[in-house]
């Protein structure tokens, strides 16, 4: 039994996160919604190699005509990240914020795990509306950017 999936799971049920446990993956599954989106989060946890991971994956998937406008929409946006980052699949256009932590020669906590859960999904609810409105408008990646993170 995975000790850092124990760890997540003691925050999910803290802060009553409904989630389902999946030990043969190593993985918790969980979500959280906002502004009618809602983003699924996968914790990844890998006692085996002390790395604990955190993804937070986009409702949709961006059509093959807006992939490479997506890509440098989330180059922009990783720009300056401190903690984690935007990736996206340019074989399916799936998109997800990953933060990670690799724990060798220290103990993986509940505030560690916290942490790493709410900037995923944070980073994903301030991010994500604006990739809408370059997928399903005619907004250039900096623009969006821009309007972003000046408001």
């Amino acid at each position: 039994m995975s000790e850092f999936l124990n760890i997540a799971q003691q925050y999910l049920e803290s802060d009553e996160w409904p989630y389902e446990r999946d030990d043969e993956k190593g993985l918790l599954k969980t979500g959280v919604s906002s502004d009618g989106q809602t983003y699924r989060v996968f914790i990844d946890a890998q006692d085996q190699s002390d790395q604990f991971i955190c993804y937070v994956y986009g409702p949709t998937n961006v059509p093959e005509e807006k992939r490479r406008a997506a890509a440098e929409y989330l180059c922009r946006a990783n720009y300056g990240l401190r903690i984690g980052n935007f990736e996206i699949d340019m074989s399916d256009g799936e998109v997800r914020y990953k933060t990670s932590i690799d724990v060798e020669g220290a103990d993986l906590c509940v505030t560690m795990v916290k942490n790493l859960l709410n900037v995923g999904a944070a980073m994903m609810m301030r991010y994500y509306p604006g990739l809408l409105k370059l997928v399903y408008g005619d907004a250039e990646p900096a623009a969006v950017i821009q309007e972003i993170e000046a408001g």
